[in-house]
């Protein structure tokens, strides 16, 4: 686990914050970010009812090969470009506090801001392979999570093992706008509308 910087969230997250919000938390390479991004993020502020979303730009994916990795600067002043809302904020907190896996991340979040309610958000896709993520099970179970649909995954990664193993946790597309407050292992899936932009297509059009 990383050492959490004694800075508060405010400065590390470049936003202005207050005891009690919620606050979506979308993590990801964006290489690069695009309207995809906006698209699911907007849909969440709406449906969770967030004050908040927060996209973190990693470092480096440990998942993803670093081979077609765009620098980190470039990675961030495309997401700072798309994030052109009041209520979504681009940061570097994980090179900030060297975390590299998302339940350190999570965990370290937590604890800097005991006082705010967490939502991960995370597309279908990345539901499906959730079980290939570090401590994939303990994540769920310290943080409420939102699946966003995406195109081509959904019924894949609603009967993949994340889904099944925590079934029994999953609640109603109708109750979404309560989970930012319940307490984990809580999830809901939202069938969005769908946005086909993609980074990976994106990149193999040589627009990136």
């Amino acid at each position: 686990m990383a050492t959490v910087s004694p800075r508060g969230l405010p400065a590390l997250v470049g936003a202005p914050i207050t005891p009690g919000m919620r606050i979506g938390i979308l993590g990801g390479s964006f290489n690069p970010a695009h309207d995809g991004h906006l698209h699911i993020s907007l849909e969440a502020l709406r449906r969770l009812e967030l004050d908040q979303i927060w996209w973190l730009v990693s470092p480096q994916n440990p998942l993803k090969p670093q081979k077609g990795m765009a620098a980190f600067d470039k990675r961030f002043a495309s997401a700072k470009a798309m994030a052109q809302h009041p209520a979504i904020f681009v940061t570097d907190i994980e090179t900030q506090l060297g975390t590299q896996y998302t339940f350190e991340t999570v965990s370290a979040l937590m604890e800097l801001g005991a006082d705010l309610h967490f939502v991960l958000l995370v597309g279908a896709d990345n539901l499906l392979q959730l079980p290939a993520w570090k401590n994939w099970e303990r994540l769920v179970q310290a943080v409420p999570v939102c699946v966003l649909a995406r195109p081509g995954f959904d019924s894949e990664a609603m009967s993949g093992q994340a889904a099944l193993r925590f079934e029994q946790d999953r609640i109603p597309e109708e109750d979404a706008p309560r989970l930012a407050t319940l307490a984990p292992p809580a999830w809901v899936f939202l069938p969005i509308p769908l946005h086909n932009a993609s980074s990976t297509q994106i990149r193999d059009q040589g627009q990136w």
